[in-house]
């Protein structure tokens, strides 16, 4: 269980998070809160916007409130693995004993944006695989740990697809949420606009403002608490029901697995975290549900003819599945 004092501290902490992104980030608050629930329930983000939407900006807000170590690579369709991961190199100092030397490639950091994932070509996108899964690199046959915490936030672009490689579903499962990031309102792009135009010259991101709110110790310590949040029995059984109600629903042809049964509940923790609770509700199951599950189905090919939207299947099926009351 938490401790009433741990729940204070932790509420304090993520609010201090949140002000900082919010002096770079205008608006995009789902988008801000499910990473927020990605780095305390500590999983990896996939982001799907058209370009200009602050998909960057936010990494780096992130990446700098949260005074974590921040590493980019733009996905390409010459990039090879060892660009992402690594690769040895011969260091001869002259006396002609050359020894290899290990160069660490981009992902030994603690927030990789993995910008244009979909660019690249499968050899290359399955380097992921498993420093995401397992917190992990092997480089020249030695298996190396990564920085904890450690979070992949990937890009791509749902227009211009022609000449991508759309992700498998194995590496699909990897990501905790698939967040869309959508246009702003006319407010919100006005605000904006002022923002990234006023004293800056050409595209400099506005981050000066942002300062450091936590460390990765009280990443840590959050990523911990969240694994603290009691899930009532029911709670989980609904997480369940909900996933295994896409399995056979109409309009999709694959439902999630088991993964997303487990992320459902580890988002939902993450949410009643960050909302200052120390207990999960139903309501915070259903608020990530089409997050977690998005990336996690296939659309029948019937539907995909008819222009239905994964979003619409999905909220159709969560809403058959009745809720407990607690």
């Amino acid at each position: 269980m938490i401790k009433p004092e741990e729940l204070k501290l932790a509420t304090q902490w993520l609010h201090a998070l949140r002000t900082e992104i919010a002096k770079a980030v205008v608006g995009q608050t789902q988008a801000v809160e499910q990473m927020l629930v990605a780095v305390v329930a500590s999983g990896h983000v996939l982001v799907e916007g058209v370009p200009g939407l602050g998909k960057t900006l936010l990494a780096r807000a992130l990446a700098q409130a949260l005074s974590l170590q921040y590493a980019r690579v733009q996905f390409t369709p010459d990039l090879m693995p060892a660009d992402v991961i690594g690769h040895s190199v011969l260091d001869d100092t002259g006396s002609g004993l050359g020894r290899l030397r290990v160069r660490h490639g981009p992902v030994f950091t603690n927030l990789l944006l993995a910008d244009e994932i979909n660019r690249a070509p499968a050899k290359t996108q399955s380097a992921l695989l498993e420093v995401m899964q397992e917190y992990q690199a092997t480089l020249e046959g030695e298996t190396l740990p990564l920085p904890r915490p450690f979070l992949v936030m990937a890009t791509q672009n749902p227009v211009d697809t022609e000449g991508t490689y759309p992700l498998p579903e194995a590496q699909l499962d990897r990501f905790l949420l698939q967040v869309r990031v959508g246009y702003p309102s006319h407010d919100e792009e006005a605000a904006m606009v002022q923002l990234v135009t006023t004293g800056r010259a050409g595209h400099e991101l506005p981050l000066e403002a942002v300062k450091p709110a936590l460390d990765d110790v009280q990443v840590l310590e959050l990523q911990r608490l969240a694994g603290l949040v009691h899930a009532d029995a029911k709670v989980v059984d609904y997480a369940v029901r909900v996933v295994r109600a896409t399995r056979g629903w109409p309009g999709l042809d694959v439902g999630a697995g088991p993964r997303g049964s487990v992320a459902l509940v580890r988002t939902a923790r993450a949410t009643a975290l960050i909302h200052g609770r120390d207990f999960v509700t139903p309501d915070d199951v259903a608020a990530q549900a089409l997050a977690v599950l998005r990336h996690r189905v296939t659309m029948a090919p019937d539907a995909q003819i008819e222009g239905r939207d994964v979003d619409e299947l999905l909220q159709a099926a969560l809403d058959s599945v009745e809720a407990p009351r607690l």
